[in-house]
């Protein structure tokens, strides 16, 4: 049986990817330090963890769609790491996933990544190795951050824009009833503060803010409310909605990203935070200020948990694509091993590195059939490609874009893509325990 970290020798991508990362000299464009650190999320509250840049989260990486860039990235640790830059149409030598052949990036060692990032949009970098059951390593330390790619012609209509990043800390394992294991968190922050601590988002009445928000928990979904404001939605995953629309709440799961236009038109100093009161508790909020006001933040508890992506999506299939669409079915099932031990995560019957590997034609429309037969929701996410939602339980819609979506538990979603991008492309569920213990599976191209 190969081991997820055999499977790095494939098609001797190592090599490959080594001469493609690190060719040009002089100074980088960006600079990145993977190293320990130890965050102050509250006044005399600390969380041990491994960051980029001594921060969580990491610096800002504003790109020009199509421009160049160099981006160096030293590995300050004593662990081997991976650095995925989510969102991203990359060789599947850098894209960051030991699984396509991406080289790891060795304690003590500078690497540099040299690419033309596209498409435009919002999209993100952030560790991509096994966890387990250390749980501060992958996904549950704090090795995020945005990743900002302008395109050539920028339309937004804001006067000023925020990235806002959801994380959860403290994460610890806990047993059900069943015998399984999952993992829990004593507390939350919003762009690595909690509720009360830092600085204030300050505004102006009638200001347009733009607000971009990345769940980049482990494991957790998050619904986030700004009281006496709504959110006007004008992309997903970094892609433009084909219908923007004005909702109370917005839904991030693990690796989704909302861009949402908010009117600032309610003069007052207002709360922004998880719209559930023991994550709020746990410190998942922060303080909206506008100029002029002052007194205590103010917080409107909504009644229910309201999202909905077909909101956002032309009703309807549509006309059909050109050409034959071949479908790919995937069922997603649960297998739990009890005694303490964490569940098995399968894909038509099979854990990985054992899943199947489904070959795709260049230039082929496929769609992904996804029915989720277990009782977790499940964030998929497709390497080096975007997708296109075309029916959730039943329900058909067209034009939104995205690299992650949410599969609730119990129901179907299907999605297309083009195979337009060669190489091998992982597609998991972005939740670290799911991903470690076999969600996921290898597409290959012919």
């Amino acid at each position: 049986m190969m081991t997820r970290r055999q499977m790095m020798g494939l098609s001797g991508m190592a090599v490959a990817g080594a001469a493609l990362a690190a060719r040009s000299e002089g100074p980088a464009d960006y600079s990145i330090e993977i190293a320990p650190s130890v965050l102050e999320i509250a006044p005399r509250t600390l969380v041990k963890t491994t960051a980029y840049n001594g921060k969580a989260p990491g610096p800002l990486l504003r790109l020009k769609e199509g421009r160049t860039v160099t981006i160096d990235v030293t590995n300050g640790t004593k662990v081997d790491e991976m650095l995925h830059w989510h969102g991203l149409f990359l060789p599947s030598e850098i894209d960051g996933a030991m699984e396509q052949g991406t080289p790891h990036l060795v304690p003590g060692k500078k690497k540099r990544y040299e690419f033309a990032p596209r498409p435009s949009g919002l999209r993100w970098y952030h560790s991509h190795v096994l966890a387990g059951k250390d749980l501060g390593r992958g996904l549950y330390s704090g090795q995020h951050g945005f990743l900002y790619i302008e395109p050539k012609e920028d339309a937004g209509r804001f006067d000023r824009e925020e990235f806002v990043v959801l994380q959860d800390w403290g994460g610890h394992l806990m047993g059900s009833g069943d015998g399984s294991m999952s993992a829990s968190y004593d507390k939350s922050t919003i762009n690595g503060k909690m509720l009360g601590f830092g600085e204030p988002i300050r505004v102006k009445p009638a200001d347009r803010l733009m607000l971009h928000l990345l769940n980049a928990s482990a494991t957790e979904v998050h619904w986030v409310a700004l009281a006496g404001h709504e959110f006007e939605v004008v992309a997903l995953d970094g892609n433009a909605v084909p219908r923007t629309r004005k909702v109370p709440m917005l839904r991030l799961s693990p690796a989704e990203r909302v861009s949402a236009v908010v009117t600032m038109d309610n003069p007052g100093v207002w709360v922004m935070g998880e719209v559930r009161k023991s994550v709020m508790r746990a410190g998942m909020g922060v303080v909206v200020e506008y100029a002029g006001s002052a007194g205590q933040p103010v917080w409107q508890q909504p009644n229910d948990l309201l999202w909905d992506y077909v909101q956002f999506g032309e009703a309807g299939e549509g006309e059909k694509a050109a050409g034959e669409v071949v479908e790919i079915p995937l069922v997603f099932e649960s297998k739990f091993a009890g005694h303490g031990a964490m569940d098995k995560w399968m894909i038509n019957g099979r854990s990985f590195p054992n899943t199947e590997s489904p070959v795709l034609k260049e230039g082929q429309r496929y769609r992904l059939a996804m029915e989720n037969k277990s009782q977790d929701d499940h964030p998929v996410h497709l390497h080096r490609h975007s997708f296109e939602l075309k029916r959730l339980n039943g329900v058909p819609i067209r034009g939104i874009i995205k690299d992650t979506v949410l599969v609730k538990a119990g129901t179907k979603a299907d999605v297309e893509f083009t195979a337009n991008d060669p190489g091998l492309s992982l597609f998991h569920c972005h939740q670290q325990d799911h991903m470690d213990n076999g969600f996921m599976m290898l597409f290959r191209y012919a």
